[in-house]
């Protein structure tokens, strides 16, 4: 089998709620596990301001780097809302009313409530292909490999499956965690030595602190379930000579 091209993504999380504390951000998670799910690797995250400058230098910064950008946030109806419009001067393209989503939206609302707010959400890149909406009826859209999402956490869920088929993935990324009662000092050596004989699977420690005890969760990452395995099983032989409990491992 010849094994695909490793595709990589960022995500930039445009709004100063997210930088002030107010709205946590649930997308991030939401979009990675989306993207793993793909074989599509998640290799940058930025939450950056509702500043137009801003803006227009992260999505250009990133759109060079990554095979694909997710941008959530700023495409509402208020004023502060100008993800679409920073993302065509990105492009350097036309904004307005774009058709497809004017008529979109005019069917979706009743006669009369289709106001100049609610219109400000059908003003995109003139030039963009749209993300359908199921659940609010208000469109994201793309343009090249930018996909422009809500900042609503359940309104983006939703969006996902209708640009799933139009993504380009690798191989799905397999993972496995094993937790452990232990602290990360009595197995850093050992697991150091795991991961420099095993290059081709990621594998992370994360202390969690659970139930008044501590614990670390050994997190392994690769599209080769086989080589997750191996690396399993070593770490479960250094783990038992050193007579740590394990709590769970899946």
């Amino acid at each position: 089998m010849t094994n695909k091209k490793e595709i990589f993504a960022g995500i930039i999380i445009i709004g100063n709620e997210i930088l002030s504390g107010r709205t946590q951000d649930t997308n991030t998670a939401t979009l990675s596990i989306w993207l793993n799910s793909l074989g599509i690797k998640l290799q940058e995250v930025r939450i950056i301001p509702d500043v137009e400058k801003t803006i227009i230098e992260t999505v250009n910064e990133l759109r060079k780097k990554y095979n694909y950008i997710f941008t959530t946030g700023g495409i509402g109806p208020t004023h502060d809302d100008i993800t679409a419009l920073s993302v065509s001067k990105a492009f350097g393209v036309e904004y307005g009313p774009h058709k497809e989503a004017m008529s979109i939206l005019e069917k979706y609302y009743k006669p009369g409530e289709f106001n100049e707010g609610r219109q400000k959400m059908a003003h995109m890149p003139l030039n963009a292909k749209l993300i359908l909406n199921p659940t609010s009826g208000a469109p994201g859209f793309y343009i090249e490999n930018v996909y422009c999402l809500p900042g609503v956490p359940s309104i983006l869920k939703s969006m996902l499956g209708g640009i799933t088929n139009k993504l380009v993935g690798g191989e799905p990324i397999q993972s496995m965690t094993i937790n452990l009662r232990t602290v990360e000092s009595e197995i850093a050596k050992s697991l150091k030595k795991v991961q420099e004989e095993n290059n081709e699977v990621e594998i992370g420690s994360y202390p969690f602190f659970k139930a008044g005890k501590l614990g670390v969760a050994i997190v392994l990452r690769s599209i080769d379930q086989n080589k997750i395995n191996k690396c399993n099983t070593e770490i479960t032989q250094f783990v038992k000579q050193k007579e740590i409990e394990i709590i769970s491992n899946d």
